[in-house]
């Protein structure tokens, strides 16, 4: 099916955007039924404000509860977004990652 250029205004900011062909055909391909509401600006935006995506930051829009802890490895202290059991070790960012990478 050959699609063509269209022509569709934002609800949030009412400015103009181009729906491409190709954009189109990529969006039928994915079993997209509605065209897109919104242009690529104001989608960034609500991506970036809502936590759409990966936002390890944030649970359900709070703030995400962080714990305390000695590192296992350096002894520093650090925060990890989980309550240790103390079953296993915590350990700190850095720490964290020179295991990880050695792991895998």
């Amino acid at each position: 099916m050959a699609y063509s250029d269209r022509t569709i205004a934002c609800v949030d900011c009412g400015q103009n955007f181009v729906f491409s062909g190709a954009e189109q055909e990529v969006f039928a391909n994915r079993g997209f039924t509605n065209d897109p509401k919104r242009c690529a600006s104001c989608r960034a935006a609500r991506r970036g404000d809502s936590g759409g995506g990966r936002s390890y930051g944030s649970s359900y829009g709070g703030p995400r509860q962080m714990f305390e802890v000695t590192c296992a490895s350096c002894g520093q202290p650090a925060q990890v977004p989980f309550e240790p059991k103390g079953t296993k070790p915590v350990y700190c960012n850095d720490c964290y990652q020179k295991t990880r990478a050695t792991r895998y």
